[in-house]
């Protein structure tokens, strides 16, 4: 199974406890669990954070039905009608509440299928409540907004170390677990590297791991003379070798090569296209946290430069 194979899925914590979460966030989540019933929510934070996994986790512990839908890909208003009216309508083997998860529910149509699921939450609340997802709350209706509380996963630099120290640990043992031999430091510079997204850690690791072993070279060079190609490419406007170059480089962090490109900007660029930009690396850096195809993002965001920019 699918499911098996992955392991963000195959590791997933099964209650809070075993969330890596900041202690606030963790009380609050076991003090609904305690009442045995989970109110209508809105969890709202960065991709990875366990936004999933901390819904399903409570349903888990209070013994709830519950279904997850993700609004990403099927979130168009007959599927979600069909789904949630299938699922809602009908009484709990255990005669309790039942639940609906909707992954992603800032993609759902903000026009069309958001408006009717606030019609769902209105019909259905005595047999049936709901927890949406969302990385960008700002595109959730207000209406839904007034009908849940709304949690946001705000991960301070405080709660970084004692969080990354602690699933640096999670990480251990599911490599051990898997029979992966690993270099310590290079698991902690990984977690360095993306932290708070626990995800795409555990994502990265699986896929670099398929030798068998994690050392330091997973990690791709983004040397300067690395990136002073990457930049020739663009003032050259060769676009074939900027697109070779991307996907040589794909496994890169954005944030960091955008970065990076920015800082040496005044020494390639010309003082008149400094702003534009910083403009098209902002936009681009915001559209990587949710695209669905990095590669092409990272790509269009080049090509952009090299149309839009003037070079020393």
């Amino acid at each position: 199974m699918r499911e098996e194979f992955l392991w963000v899925e195959k590791y997933r914590p099964k209650t809070i406890d075993e969330c890596i979460l900041p202690d606030g966030l963790k009380e609050t989540f076991r003090a609904f669990i305690a009442q045995n019933d989970i109110p209508n929510l809105i969890l709202s934070g960065g991709a990875g954070v366990g936004k999933t996994t901390v819904a399903r986790a409570m349903l888990e512990q209070i013994d709830a039905d519950y279904i997850v839908i993700n609004g990403s890909m099927n979130g168009n208003i007959d599927t979600l009608r069909t789904e949630i009216l299938n699922f809602a309508s009908t009484v709990s083997f255990t005669g309790r509440r039942k639940y609906v998860i909707l992954d992603e529910a800032d993609y759902l149509n903000a026009n069309s299928t958001q408006p009717a699921l606030r019609n769902f939450m209105e019909e259905f609340s005595g047999n049936c409540g709901f927890i949406l997802t969302c990385n960008f709350k700002n595109r959730i209706i207000e209406p839904l907004h007034s009908r849940c509380s709304v949690i946001e996963f705000k991960i301070t630099k405080d709660d970084l170390p004692k969080l990354a120290s602690q699933f640096m640990k999670r990480i251990i043992h599911v490599l051990n677990t898997e029979r992966i031999t690993f270099d310590k430091s290079v698991i902690a510079e990984l977690i360095s590297k993306h932290v708070p997204d626990w995800r795409r850690v555990i994502n990265e690791l699986q896929r670099y791991s398929v030798n068998g072993s994690i050392d330091t070279g997973i990690f791709v060079n983004l040397s300067a003379d690395n990136i002073k190609t990457l930049v020739r490419h663009l003032k050259n406007k060769n676009f074939n070798e900027m697109r070779k170059w991307v996907g040589e480089n794909i496994d890169t962090d954005t944030t960091t090569l955008f970065r990076k490109i920015y800082d040496m900007s005044e020494d390639v660029v010309k003082s008149n296209s400094i702003p534009e930009l910083v403009l098209i690396l902002a936009e681009y850096q915001y559209k990587a946290a949710f695209v669905a195809d990095p590669e092409i993002n990272l790509v269009a965001a080049f090509t952009r430069i090299m149309i839009d920019i003037e070079f020393e």
